[in-house]
This record gives C-alpha cells, structure tokens and sequence, in this order.
C-alpha cells in the first residue's frame, strides 16, 4: 500500500474508542470554578473522529461501551443525531461509567478535567471485535486511548490483526493521555506495538518524543515509523505545522492561523478532514492542509463534535481564509 491510494474511495470508516459526555462553561473565556451554566456535548476522540468524518461525506460506525444510564442513553442519542452508526456500541451495567469531561473555552489558564475511573469504554472485549462483519468496511481507525488498559487493550490488537488480514488499513491517531495509563513504561511498549501495526500514524511532537524515549527524538521516531512499516506518517508540531512521510516524500505544511476560543479538538478534527481528503483522492499535501484547516475551524468554536465542520463550511473557510503558513 502507498502514499494517498492507502485510503482512496475509503467512504466507509471503522472507529474504535470511547465515546463521553462533555461539559463546558458558557459563555466562552468562564472559568469552571465561576460556571452558573454548561453546555452539553458528544465527546471522546474516537466518537469526534467519527462524526466529523460523516460531516464530510463518509460514512462510519463506531465500537466501544457505554454505560446503560442516561450518560450512556445521551450519547447513543448523539450518535444517531451525528449519523454515526452505533450498532457495535454496547451497553453495560454495573460499576463502569461512561467517560465525563470537563473543559474551558478558552486559551488562557484553560483547565479540562477528565472523569475516567472504571471507564465503561474499557470494557470493549475480543469478543465484541470477533462479532463485526468488517466486508462492508475499507479502513480501520482507533485513538491510542483504547490500548490504555484491558480487556480494551486485547480488542483493540484484535482489531488490528483482523484488519490487516482483511487487507484494510489501518489508522492510528497515537492520542497519548497518561492519566488513562498504569505506567509510562506500559504506555511506550503498548503505543510502539500498535504503531508497528498500522499503515497511517498521526501524532503530535510530544507523542512521538514519547515513544522514542526522548522529546528530541520524536522526529526520527516518526521518520523510523514511516521507514520500517509505515505507509503515512504525520509528525504535527502545533503551530509550527506538521511534517508527514509518504513513502520517499517529507512534505512540510504550516497551519490556518484563527483566533482559538480554546485548544481542544483540533487533533480529532485534523484525523477526519485529512482521511476526508484521502478518500477523495486529493493529493498528500491537500489532504493534510484540509485536516489543518478543520482543526483551525474547530478551535475557533466553542465545542468539539458540535464545532466539526461539514463539507460546505470546510469549503468556504478554505475559500476565504488567506492560507496557510509557510514552513
């Protein structure tokens, strides 16, 4: 597989991961110590990936555990309002609760709590994954969270042996979150592991320096990734761009500079717009410039499913914005 033809006509998405509850402060710039009102939202990485890829043409279903009360009921409610297909979400009873965040919208002193004890999605077993019939599917796509601990762990390496045997590739947004982790050391040999699995990998500086062992590191890390398994690798590096490895290419692209409301969600939005983009066929650097241009739209918005754009927003945004940086 190679380089843009990995997710060409890929209108059909897999995504495994969490799906939670998210709640905000309004109006935007209030602390949450000082909130008299929230806004509610769909959130969870997994499940924001999955509804801004359906705001831009695909289709996708998702795979994770909820729990069976009314955090779990909201957010199945959400999933059908997105029009992400929810029939692989499970719901469970007992002790495990569906995931809770907590965050600012705003860029100054931003705070985000994040609720993860006995979180339902972890739950997500081997057989949950053994029971999908993935011929209607063309690509797979998870968030590292879902290798954090088992039995989610297990199902989620399932998932990727069974992709690969189905000849699918395999997406992997490294989205590496220590509280979610026992150790570092587990973290690094886990996130490693699932990386030497996939065909495209997304992480930021921070992520890659992590897997290498040394923030300075990161860079070669990723260049090592796309060198020895790896199809696409894309390295970001917040506002100084990203750097994405396509087969013999290193194409450096800059940012969509806007005025953010808050720092949250650019990640989720950048994987839809730029698997988006592969599966129309665009070329390497469009498709990377679209996911740019999807996570300025969303930090420049209160939310972060709700702030994803759909195609005729991503379009004007594209139209009207005077372009990226320059690297």
């Amino acid at each position: 597989m190679a380089d843009r033809s990995l997710m060409l006509n890929a209108h059909n998405i897999l995504v495994i991961g969490r799906v939670g509850m998210d709640l905000s402060p309004t109006p935007p710039e209030t602390a949450t110590e000082d909130a008299t009102e929230m806004m509610v939202a769909m959130g969870g990485s997994s499940a924001n990936i999955a509804a801004g890829l359906v705001k831009l043409g695909c289709r996708t279903a998702l795979v994770t555990s909820v729990s069976d009360d009314a955090v779990g009921w909201y957010c199945l409610n959400q999933l059908d309002r997105y029009g992400v297909d929810r029939r692989h979400v499970k719901r469970i009873t007992g002790e495990h609760r569906t995931s809770l965040a907590v965050y600012e919208t705003r860029v100054e002193n931003h705070q985000s709590v994040i609720y993860r004890n006995n979180a339902a999605d972890f739950q997500m077993t081997v057989e949950d994954i053994d029971a999908i019939d993935l011929s209607p599917f063309d690509a797979l796509v998870t968030a590292g969270t879902v290798f954090a601990a088992a039995p989610s762990r297990g199902a989620a390496f399932r998932a990727f042996e069974r992709a690969r045997d189905a000849g699918m590739p395999v997406i992997f947004d490294v989205d590496y979150r220590p509280y979610s982790w026992p150790s570092a050391e587990v973290a690094a040999d886990v996130l490693s592991r699932a990386g030497a699995m996939a065909d495209i990998i997304v992480g930021n500086d921070e992520e890659f320096g992590f897997m290498a062992g040394a923030y300075d590191q990161g860079l070669g890390k990723a260049r090592a990734l796309a060198n020895e398994n790896a199809a696409i690798v894309v390295y970001k590096m917040g506002h100084k761009g990203a750097v994405t490895f396509a087969g013999e290419a290193e194409i450096s692209t800059g940012i969509f500079p806007v005025e953010a409301l808050k720092p949250t969600g650019a990640g989720d939005s950048f994987m839809a717009g730029f698997l988006a983009g592969l599966a129309e066929g665009r070329d390497m650097k469009d498709a990377i410039l679209r996911g740019s241009a999807c996570a300025s739209i969303v930090v420049s918005k209160p939310g972060c499913a709700p702030a994803m754009p759909d195609t005729a927003t991503l379009e004007a945004f594209l139209k009207t914005h005077p372009g990226p940086t320059e690297t």
